[in-house]
């Protein structure tokens, strides 16, 4: 698992960080400790703040999360470091506070610290809580499943909501943390639901959308039924409101999360948590309560900038912003037993930033697994050289990326949802579509002049690839295929759709699915539903009964993939070694084998063919004598037919062959 990355480039990056910190010390008093926040320790709670242009500080204690009149006001006094502190000298577990800063002779918001680990209903006024009375049954008890490397990872991307709140699902914690934690779930024909079918499928980690508490959701009013993906940060360290049971009572969110993480571990699934680091929900944020403007970037004429698309971005160079980014990822993988962490526009933080955090959470767990979009959504004023961009990966510590080539090679650009891709006959994407097979490391075999967006390989290694075809952002992949082959038939269609996944679950790197899309999930063409209705985003689980048989595809493909390890080499050199591409001469038609029992796999040499347009074509063999173990929607790794000289590959297809 270890990544390789240029020493000197590493060293530079170390000593920007250190000018970017002798920066900070020149405007700002950094805080070297760790101990911002509130601590609670039974007759003791201290609360301490960093708010280094602060002339005064007061703490209020309430009885609720909103309403009501302070039970206490106290003011903090100046300590070290740009930091204010006070202690309380009696038990108030479970009352609720707020800090308000004065700046510039103006009182700015009330709001909870930056540190927050529990709060009320709306996320405006912080709890204090004794975070062991939160803890369910056996928590101490909780067990990672087993994960030896990187590339045995299968990732299953998911909203809460989505997976529970549809009357189909025959969830009764419709929309709730808790809805993941359900057994014996099932949809009107009797098929498996929820957490059932998530390890009925196979895969080994799911990625929860932003489940921290986020702004857009009135908490007050959940009967609205309103949605949002929640890609709007409010405060970092404390679970959704709106995925709990009672938001008003800031310990259950925290238990509830919990009782998730362990219900998903128990079927030996583990949990990625999707974080919003790059950007806050607006600029009335924690952070600018109490350091204005420090948090951010700003362009050259002072004014914010806004690398994210969401009117600003976060300056993770900067140490406090570092330090609070580290500490926070920290906290979820030890309180919360988080098993891997998905970067939002992941190309607007820094590299050493992200180094940092890497190397902090390999030493709480080695086996968290780390990735995120190599991408910002505008300028960044900070040098894209310092950045973790997609090209900048291999410079990463055990970091992966997402791997656009293959994604827009297999079904069409990002940029131009009518523009076909291989899967709908489009030529000129072979390329791309090798790219993302040899997991973005460098091979010999790649003409590199001719992938879609990048001219070398990004990867170090093959776990910091992320193969996919959609997710979350855009269309489903049933959509687009509908929307850029109109008049096609829904069968061809599904070949499409089959074909797209049999490339993704075969490839070098990380695999990586939309929840759904074992099913055809259909978002109706919406492709930005960040804020659309159920109706739109509700996973509707009659679908696995209409469509059971691309179900029972996906679910061969898993299983091929985690049974076979020539699939999910660990090792860059290994896959040059290992996988040839064979020549074909027909730019539809891609194959290549994993050869000499690859990683160690049972099978001494499996073959691997890719047939991207609309009629059956024949491809001479190598010699010998092969198994073919594909046909239609069947996927049997005990052998259908045995097949020497020549194969006749279907239209729109994968076949797969071994001996």
């Amino acid at each position: 698992m270890k990544s390789k990355y240029s020493l000197p480039v590493y060293v530079l990056l170390l000593l920007c960080a250190t000018v970017c910190a002798q920066s900070d010390l020149h405007h700002d008093p950094v805080y070297s400790g760790n101990d911002l926040g509130v601590r609670y320790k039974g007759a003791i709670t201290s609360f301490k703040i960093w708010a280094p242009r602060a002339s005064e500080v007061l703490l209020r204690l309430y009885a609720a999360g909103d309403g009501g009149q302070p039970l206490e006001q106290i003011k903090l006094l100046p300590a070290r470091q740009g930091t204010w502190e006070t202690i309380v000298h009696k038990n108030i577990v479970n009352r609720y506070y707020t800090f308000q800063v004065k700046q510039d002779g103006k009182w700015l918001d009330e709001s909870p610290d930056i540190n927050a680990k529990a709060v009320g209903v709306n996320g405006k006024r912080g709890m204090v809580v004794d975070l062991k009375t939160t803890n369910p049954v056996n928590w101490a008890k909780d067990k990672k499943p087993l994960l030896k490397n990187f590339t045995d990872i299968i990732i299953y991307e998911l909203h809460v909501r989505d997976l529970s709140i549809s009357p189909t699902s025959g969830i009764r914690h419709k929309g709730k943390f808790l809805g993941l934690t359900e057994t014996g779930t099932r949809n009107a024909a009797g098929e498996k639901t929820g957490l059932d079918h998530l390890a009925e499928l196979g895969i080994t980690h799911v990625h929860l959308l932003p489940s921290f508490d986020f702004n857009s959701i009135d908490e007050t009013k959940l009967s609205l039924n309103k949605y949002n993906w929640g890609y709007d940060p409010l405060n970092y360290n404390v679970p959704e409101g709106s995925y709990a049971t009672d938001p008003y009572n800031g310990n259950t969110r925290i238990k509830e999360f919990k009782q998730m993480v362990q219900a998903l571990h128990n079927r030996g699934l583990r949990v990625i948590l999707d974080v919003v680091y790059n950007h806050t929900a607006n600029l009335a944020s924690p952070f600018n309560q109490f350091a204005p403007g420090y948090f951010y970037r700003h362009k050259a004429n002072g004014n914010y900038s806004d690398a994210t698309g969401c009117g600003n971005e976060t300056a993770s160079e900067k140490v406090m912003m570092r330090q609070f980014m580290i500490a926070s990822v920290a906290y979820w993988a030890r309180e919360y037993h988080i098993d891997g962490f998905r970067f939002d526009l992941m190309g607007v933080h820094d590299i050493a930033t992200m180094n940092a955090i890497s190397d902090t959470l390999h030493k709480i767990d080695p086996t968290i697994f780390i990735y995120g979009e190599g991408w910002t959504a505008g300028e960044s004023p900070l040098d894209e050289s310092l950045r973790a961009v997609k090209q900048n990966t291999y410079q990463l510590h055990q970091i992966a990326a997402f791997g656009d080539e293959m994604r827009d090679g297999l079904r069409g650009p990002f940029a131009d949802v009518k523009e076909k891709g291989f899967i709908s006959g489009k030529t000129g994407t072979a390329e791309s579509i090798k790219f993302g097979i040899a997991g973005a490391v460098q091979h010999p075999q790649i003409n590199y002049k001719l992938v879609n967006y990048s001219k070398r390989a990004w990867a170090a290694e093959p776990y910091q690839s992320i193969s996919y075809v959609s997710c979350h952002d855009d269309n489903t992949l049933f959509d687009r295929l509908l929307i850029d082959n109109p008049g096609v038939s829904e069968e061809d269609i599904i070949k499409m759709d089959k074909l797209a996944q049999a490339i993704v679950l075969t490839s070098q790197g990380v695999p990586f699915l939309h929840a759904g899309e074992e099913m055809l999930r259909t978002k109706k063409g919406v492709a930005n539903s960040f804020e659309s209705p159920d109706s739109i985003n509700a996973l509707d689980w009659n679908r696995k009964t209409q469509y059971k048989a691309v179900f029972k595809y996906y679910q061969s493909l898993v299983a091929l993939r985690k049974h076979h390890p020539a699939f999910r080499m660990p090792s860059a050199q290994m896959i040059r070694q290992h996988l040839t591409f064979l020549e074909t001469n027909d730019p539809l038609l891609i194959a290549y084998t994993l050869s000499d029992h690859a990683n160690g796999d049972q099978w001494k040499d499996i073959l691997v063919i890719f047939n991207g347009e609309a009629v059956s074509k024949t491809m001479h063999l190598p010699a010998g004598e092969w198994t073919l173990i594909t046909k239609d929607d069947l996927i049997d790794e005990k052998g259908i037919k045995k097949i020497t000289g020549s194969i006749n590959i279907p239209a729109t297809a994968a076949c797969i062959l071994f001996r």
